[in-house]
């Protein structure tokens, strides 16, 4: 059995970049350790709330955005707003979801349809996404008390708590 490690996925908008072009497919990879840890040493960054720490962090993650080969914080801070919650609700599942909660993501942008302003899709053209703030922090700030230390993404606001068993990763309850 082999873990997935990078997920494609496709904006609601798409980034536009200098010529016009919209890029909307891009694929995201599991985040490490050092993707959360490494840009809360950033100068610009003042600290773990700051908005700016979503920018780098997503930047390390996203490995393609259309025919970009290099996403940089500058494509990120470039995003329109819908893409960036986007990015946030897919960073959150695919590094701590289910895959239950994976394929429910999938199949909310599936029933979403074309956002006001935008063109209806081609036909046969996948594009999983989900409602802004669906999966982003849905666990935030719960099951933080004194026995346990729980893990806060600093991307998706999501807080987990070490399982009681063989080292299981246990989501902690509720909103």
């Amino acid at each position: 059995m082999s873990l997935q490690t990078r997920y494609e996925f496709t904006l609601p908008r798409g980034y536009v970049d200098n010529a016009g072009t919209v890029h909307r497919t891009g694929i995201m990879r599991l985040a490490t350790a050092r993707d959360e840890l490494e840009p809360l040493r950033d100068p610009t960054v003042s600290g773990p709330d700051d908005p700016r720490l979503t920018v780098l962090v997503l930047a390390r993650v996203v490995e393609k955005l259309g025919d970009l080969q290099l996403v940089t914080p500058h494509e990120i801070e470039g995003l329109f707003a819908a893409d960036l919650a986007f990015l946030q609700d897919f960073y959150g599942v695919i590094n701590f979801g289910s895959q239950e909660e994976y394929e429910a993501l999938l199949e909310a942008q599936a029933r979403l349809g074309p956002l006001p302003g935008e063109r209806p899709a081609a036909q046969g053209v996948a594009s999983p996404t989900a409602p802004a703030g669906d999966a982003t922090g849905a666990l935030a700030g719960a099951g933080d008390d004194e026995s346990s230390l729980p893990a806060r993404s600093v991307v998706s606001g999501r807080t987990y708590q070490p399982s009681r068993s063989a080292g299981e990763e246990m989501p902690s309850a509720g909103r």
